[in-house]
């Protein structure tokens, strides 16, 4: 089965220009999940740029997550959160908050070890390699080897992915970031992941 798309926004875009970007980008094949990158907003700019992008992404009929802000994502009826920060404890409480209804997705696993403590606690997902920068070279072997042993679906995340050298990893879905939003066309960059992995455009 091909791996679904599940887009990742720049961590520092422009709050006046990128939500028209992503309208855009999601013009394109259809995205599975959008999660909505904090960067270096405070608590205010982040609540106020995912506003937008949830609404833009749920109208896409995307599931919209944010990053590392159980509350806010409650709060603005987001689809979610993806926790990346506070290991075991901030995942509890994120599953204790938003589940059964919501979607919790743990990221930042840096071992076989951290991805099985963090698919033991009712999360939705285990995201392997970076959410943006440099690709983790160890994060396409993680996620085949998590895809091919365990049931909770695998992301494997490869910011400077090419569609022509996309890892088969066996992943449920495959995260993009860098490489879409550095592409002229980032509606025309997703339709050339899709069809590179099988999906239709």
């Amino acid at each position: 089965m091909a791996p679904q798309l599940y887009l990742i926004t720049p961590a520092d875009p422009d709050p006046v220009q990128f939500p028209r970007r992503l309208m855009a980008a999601l013009t394109g094949p259809g995205i599975a999940a959008l999660l909505v990158r904090r960067g270096t907003l405070d608590d205010a700019a982040y609540a106020v740029l995912a506003e937008q992008l949830v609404q833009i992404g749920q109208a896409a009929g995307a599931a919209v997550l944010l990053e590392d802000d159980a509350a806010l994502a409650r709060r603005l009826g987001a689809d979610g959160v993806h926790v990346g920060k506070g290991g075991s404890k901030t995942i509890r409480e994120a599953v204790a908050l938003l589940k059964p209804e919501g979607i919790v997705g743990a990221g930042s696993i840096r071992s076989r070890h951290d991805a099985m403590s963090f698919g033991e606690l009712d999360v939705d997902y285990v995201m392997f390699g970076p959410l943006g920068g440099d690709t983790d070279a160890q994060a396409a072997e993680l996620a085949q080897w998590w895809a091919e042993t365990f049931e909770v679906p695998a992301v494997h995340s490869d910011p400077a992915a090419a569609p022509e050298a996309m890892a088969a990893t066996g992943a449920e879905f495959i995260a993009l970031s860098d490489s879409i939003w550095s592409a002229p066309d980032a509606a025309a960059a997703l339709r050339a992941f899709a069809i590179a992995a099988g999906e239709e455009a």
